[in-house]
């Protein structure tokens, strides 16, 4: 085995059209509208991100397995999808069930799944600056029988799968808003849930879970371990949220990895990181000009991105999970496709495949 952690990209669900958002918007909605229409707000933006190969729907699994094939020919070994699940409601899943298991790479390349325990917007780009970041319609509740429910199904449909990503052979599966579950459930009715989920998967035969929480509040983050949690990630740690609009790249990046060691000791778990190309949300929110508002989607945005810069980020992420000592770790990037929040390893008519080759370089370094 090499000693070389593993490179999981995350994946966007979101490039096709649902029931839900033809409601919503228009019938055949999707964000390739907000990312073709955005434009340059200021001197040097760079907007419209263009794919080089062009928008694509991803429920298509030729051209979801021209994507996949293409990135782990440059170095990506797992693509952990964003899946969604409110009571049983799901939304998006036709990215995974159709474009990439529904083609001959979801037979072999490995997967995993990050429980988005948030719902979509319904308002896209987003025009009301004066409500919360987060719509409270958006967050997704559960219970102990609800969580239980949703691991089964999971295990039923994905785990049992040859393909499915595990650390030390445990089933991974991370929570993308993992302080909302610990605040919403309480401490007490959490480690109840996930106890009782890792008891009926074991009764059942699925074997054992790896829980990763993502991004834990400063509230919740010493708790992680006696809920039942196994690791700890973040999906994109870059931007300052409470930073200037413009921020560097390079001194963001830099700045990240100073955190990822305490993120660890103040958890007390294991901390796999993430590190991602880009950030600009800008195709997100309306052009209010100098009037933006200094939240998101509108602030900050991440300016001075290079594939090199992203080269020296993913390397020393990878010197970080290697010296863990643990052979079994992940490193994130963040995002294969997130091309409407600017963070995208597919190639785009700035940079053709740089992004994809800078991952390449990385690993290689991380060999010699």
């Amino acid at each position: 085995m090499s000693s070389v952690p593993r490179i999981a990209a995350y994946v966007y669900p979101g490039w096709h059209p649902t029931p839900e958002r033809d409601a919503s918007f228009h019938p055949g909605f999707t964000e390739w509208e907000l990312v073709r229409e955005c434009k340059p707000r200021f001197e040097g933006h760079a907007q419209p991100k263009v794919p080089l190969l062009g928008e694509y729907d991803d429920r298509d699994p030729r051209e979801v397995g021209l994507r996949v094939r293409l990135a782990q020919e440059h170095g990506v070994d797992a693509f952990v999808y964003g899946w969604f699940w409110c009571r049983g409601k799901r939304v998006f899943e036709d990215a995974l069930d159709l474009g990439f298991l529904g083609g001959e790479h979801g037979r072999d390349a490995p997967f995993a799944l990050m429980w988005a325990n948030r719902m979509p917007r319904r308002v896209l780009p987003v025009r009301r600056a004066d409500l919360p970041v987060l719509d409270p319609a958006r967050f997704v509740d559960t219970d102990v029988e609800d969580f239980t429910a949703m691991l089964e199904h999971v295990a039923e449909r994905y785990f049992v799968r040859a393909n499915y990503v595990r650390v030390g052979g445990a089933a991974y599966l991370s929570i993308f808003d993992s302080s909302f579950f610990l605040r919403e459930l309480g401490l007490a009715a959490a480690r109840e849930a996930i106890a009782r989920a890792r008891e009926r998967l074991r009764a059942r035969g699925f074997g054992e879970l790896h829980l990763a929480a993502i991004e834990p509040g400063a509230d919740v983050i010493g708790k992680l371990r006696e809920v039942g949690f196994d690791s700890v990630t973040n999906y994109v740690l870059l931007p300052d949220w409470k930073g200037p609009f413009l921020q560097d790249y390079a001194e963001r990046a830099r700045a990240c990895a100073e955190l990822w060691p305490r993120i660890a000791a103040a958890s007390g778990l294991p901390y796999m990181p993430s590190v991602s190309p880009g950030w600009d949300a800008s195709p997100r929110g309306a052009d209010f000009g100098l009037a933006r508002p200094t939240k998101y989607p509108w602030w900050p945005v991440v300016v001075g991105e290079h594939p090199d810069l992203f080269r020296e980020a993913l390397e020393r992420a990878l010197a970080f999970a290697r010296e863990q000592g643990s052979r079994e770790g992940l490193v994130f990037i963040a995002s294969l496709n997130e091309w409407s929040e600017g963070h995208t390893l597919e190639p785009d008519t700035r940079f053709g495949h740089g992004w994809l080759e800078a991952v390449r370089s990385a690993r290689l370094a991380a060999h010699a």
